[in-house]
């Protein structure tokens, strides 16, 4: 089978042959078809007079890029998608389903062994392209701020999407290489972003508005909760998303940026089968080097920045808050502001009315900082010269319901300003448009957290309602629960599966072996077998009662001791029993 896509266009489609891809660009007009080899895997440009008729065709809409994996390479498709919306008069879309597809026509050259590790790598692959949240556009750049896009060159402009395109937000980067090597190719490539993105018409007033929320997660130091804290040697900081309000009114667009990510030094989380496994700040690295690179980068890129630390200011997080205040103060620098909030401290007791005291606190901050503003006549009239970087352990719940509270006071004086709203009205008091506004930013939350931790976020009937609720502390106990789960035992599989994604982790293209197959330790089977039958044994002895009462006080005491024991063995022993990565080296820590 032969594919054939479409490059830049709504639609695509897909024409295969034994010997080679098809893929068509579908500009209007346009006769360019990208040929890909699928024996020597040359990619080169030809016209539709090429194509074989004998070629199957199926529609697609658009390419991911290629991957090799132990069968050989494989070319990733985009094979549904849906329509988000329209930004500034362009279509985005949310890939939906996807394709994964060998250039080899079969995989008989391969041993059993060899079979079965290519099944598992594709299943990673798969794994990241089932998480939620893929979107792209074929004629506007979505990795850039309507800030960004405005203050660049003419130059710029004429770039191609991926030549232009903010690295940092491009998850399929790694995929799209080999294109990006062929300039006369970029056309066919098309950059992907992972994150969340709601586009709502809206009304208040009588008044007619789109507001937009972009979060861009970044592909650096990407990864899974407890498996990716911190920052990397380059001082790219886990878990960091860029996210963009955007409000357009009759010609006139503003917009609002918050960026969150992991706190910028070197520290980890390792599950070990505890609920909350103690972090660890490195003792052997020089955390300045990395937090210095991280600062000097958000710095140039954004401007000032107020950091808000939501982190508890006792226990476990003390140590983390302390280190990263102390790091500040160090760097010594006038455009760096630093804030602790001990968000659970503060609003404990359902006490949420609490956080309005941040707030207010940043409000002066917040009022310098400003957003950026183009008005109707298309003159820039504001730019936004700093951000708020928030964090809390996860950079997910406590995160986002601060970041909703203060994009909704930015909200507040664009609308006034724009005249949506009347002087004296509030956002809070536009009962429909308020309704819209918590859901999206609930949602938001939800997919951020599916992103890094595996389930929805905590804390969304707040962000939803404006309130603490019993029900909603019952749902957080819920996704508690399974993120425990996730990350003592799924979390591993995930995060190998984004690192090959992503390009941190290739694929050998020699026959030897790859680290998926190191073998567990041998306590990993025995010692659960053992509690298992113990603790069976147990129950056993006390449903069907000896012949005396000591004769079955003895046995359930002696099958009670062997399954506390094994228990408590395997708990000291916990990382052994965890899914952890085989594919990338675990950072050392003392």
């Amino acid at each position: 089978m032969v594919v054939i896509a479409c490059g830049a266009s709504d639609a695509s489609g897909t024409h295969t042959t034994p010997e080679k891809f098809f893929i068509e660009a579908c500009d209007e007009g346009a006769d360019a078809v990208l040929a890909i080899d699928r024996v020597s895997n040359e990619m080169t440009l030809t016209g539709k007079k090429d194509v074989p008729p004998s070629a199957v065709t199926r529609p697609i809409c658009g390419i991911m890029g290629t991957i090799r994996l132990v069968a050989g390479m494989y070319l990733i498709v985009i094979t549904r998608k849906r329509n988000v919306g329209s930004l500034l008069g362009h279509a985005v879309w949310k890939a939906v389903d996807f394709d994964v597809i060998s250039y080899k026509k079969t995989v008989l050259h391969l041993s059993e062994i060899q079979s079965q590790e290519n099944k598992t790598f594709l299943s990673m692959i798969n794994n990241v392209l089932t998480t939620d949240g893929f979107y792209f556009c074929t004629d506007y750049d979505l990795t850039h701020t309507l800030q960004r896009l405005a203050n660049t060159s003419p130059d710029f402009q004429e770039m191609s999407l991926l030549e232009r395109a903010d690295q940092r937000f491009v998850w399929n980067g790694n995929l799209l290489r080999e294109l990006a090597a062929q300039p006369e190719l970029h056309k066919f490539a098309l950059p992907v972003v992972h994150g969340f993105i709601v586009m709502k018409p809206c009304r208040i007033n009588g008044k007619i508005f789109e507001w937009i929320l972009i979060s861009r997660r970044s592909c650096f130091r990407a990864g899974v909760r407890y498996y990716l804290r911190g920052i990397d040697s380059e001082g790219h900081a886990a878990n960091f998303v860029e996210t963009e309000q955007i409000v357009l009114y009759e010609g006139a667009k503003a917009s609002f940026i918050q960026t969150r990510g992991s706190m910028p030094f070197y520290w980890s989380q390792r599950p070990n089968l505890k609920y909350k496994p103690k972090p660890i700040i490195s003792k052997t690295t020089n955390h300045m080097d990395g937090f210095q690179r991280h600062f000097d980068s958000q710095l140039l890129i954004y401007g000032k920045q107020t950091i808000l630390n939501l982190v508890n200011q006792k226990g476990s997080e003390k140590p983390l808050e302390q280190a990263f205040a102390k790091m500040v103060s160090g760097m010594n620098n006038g455009m760096l502001n630093y804030i602790a909030f001990d968000f659970h401290k503060e609003c404990s007791a359902m006490r949420w009315d609490r956080l309005q005291i941040l707030v207010d606190d940043v409000a002066e901050t917040q009022e310098e900082y400003g957003y950026f503003m183009v008005n109707s006549e298309g003159k820039t009239v504001a730019q936004q010269k700093g951000v708020f970087r928030s964090n809390c352990m996860d950079c997910l719940d406590r995160t986002n319901v601060i970041q909703s509270l203060l994009a909704r006071r930015s909200l507040q004086s664009q609308l006034q300003r724009m005249g949506v709203l009347n002087v004296g009205q509030r956002i809070e008091e536009q009962a429909e448009f308020e309704k819209i506004y918590k859901n999206a930013w609930a949602d938001n939350a939800n997919a951020c957290a599916v992103q890094y931790a595996g389930t929805g976020a905590l804390k969304t009937d707040f962000t939803r309602t404006g309130k603490r609720t019993r029900w909603g502390l019952l749902m957080d106990g819920w996704n508690s629960m399974i993120r425990y789960y996730k990350n003592n035992f799924s979390d591993g599989f995930r995060q190998d599966s984004i690192d090959l994604f992503l390009g941190n982790f290739a694929v050998d293209e020699s026959d030897g072996p790859t680290p998926l197959r190191v073998q567990k330790d041998w306590k990993f089977l025995t010692l659960p077998i053992i509690m298992l039958v113990a603790f069976s044994m147990c129950i056993v002895c006390l449903l069907m009662a000896g012949d005396t009462w000591t004769e079955t006080l003895a046995y359930v005491t002696f099958w009670g001791a062997a399954s506390a024991i094994t228990a408590t063995i395997i708990l000291f022993n916990g990382q052994d029993f965890v899914d952890a990565p085989k594919l990338v080296h675990k950072e050392k820590l003392d």
